[in-house]
């Protein structure tokens, strides 16, 4: 097998497999756990520059004003997902999450056409209409919007675009991203250590160990990730990331009990048929273009 698709499968399985890791620090209040999984990814991304002799040429490529904007947008996007997503999971919320991460693909071919003028087949619309009748009718159940599924699907969502037009590469542009953020959540440990609620020393030596992996747990699948799109094709790529949202959502129902009821099948239905129908559209048109080729 290809290694670029273990490369995606591994990464996927990793992000598939979070909830567990974040459920062993239960404990640790969910701002704390994003400010370690901030520290201690920078610490290790920018040791990963620092041992491939990049520091002179990440400083010329980051430190500008253009590029800071950018990743300071960037930034904040993905510490919010961050911080949604470690909070549901402790919070019981591994299902809605998961159905953040089915949406998320659909909204980001959506803002491709909204942001940049990208235009989409007539059968990709049908899937797009879908999943948001999919959404509503779980609004409409609940008595409340599914916010921590949308806010998980935007967020990330608005980051995968920002990261389309940015200049940077992956390990330049985590590494900032990253250090943007870094003295803030410093800063929110240290205050919250001085206030005798810090978790890190404080807990146990396998709590301190989970909180210093959480920068490993982070970077690894991302930089397994960043490998496979290069070896892969996109359309592959697309197929394979549900693989995540998959196993969070069996853990969620399987593992952790969480309750699955009637209407929640209803709803999450419409948005699978939505993703089939998708791939399915994606699949035939991939597999059209050399036929049209050879008839130019």
């Amino acid at each position: 097998m290809n290694k670029g698709i273990w490369y995606a499968v591994g990464a996927y399985a990793v992000w598939g497999l979070f909830p567990i890791y974040w459920k062993w620090l239960h404990q640790v209040p969910a701002l704390q756990l994003l400010s370690h999984r901030i520290g201690w990814s920078f610490l290790l991304l920018l040791a990963v520059i620092l041992a491939t002799r990049q520091w002179q040429a990440f400083r010329a490529a980051a430190l500008n004003r253009r590029v800071l904007r950018i990743y300071l947008i960037a930034a904040v996007l993905i510490g919010v997902n961050w911080l949604t997503y470690v909070w549901a999971v402790n919070a019981g919320f591994i299902v809605e999450t998961s159905l953040g991460y089915f949406i998320n693909p659909l909204l980001s071919v959506l803002m491709g056409v909204l942001f940049l003028r990208e235009r989409l087949r007539a059968w990709q619309w049908v899937p797009i209409g879908m999943a948001t009748a999919g959404v509503l009718y779980l609004t409409f159940a609940y008595g409340a919007l599914p916010w921590i599924a949308l806010t998980l699907a935007f967020s990330f969502g608005l980051y995968g675009l920002i990261k389309k037009v940015a200049p940077l590469s992956s390990l330049y542009g985590l590494t900032l991203e990253t250090g943007i953020l870094f003295l803030p959540a410093l800063a929110y440990l240290l205050v919250a250590n001085a206030a005798g609620q810090g978790a890190f020393l404080h807990a146990g030596a396998r709590s301190d160990l989970l909180l210093a992996g959480a920068g490993l747990v982070t970077t690894i699948p991302l930089l397994m990730f960043a490998s496979a799109a290069r070896r892969i094709p996109l359309s592959l790529v697309g197929i394979l990331q549900y693989i995540a949202p998959t196993l969070q959502f069996l853990l969620g129902v399987l593992v952790y009990k969480e309750p699955f009821t009637h209407t929640q099948l209803i709803g999450f239905g419409i948005v699978w048929m939505a993703l089939i129908i998708f791939g399915v559209e994606g699949f035939l048109a991939h597999r059209a273009q050399p036929v049209a080729a050879v008839a130019d």
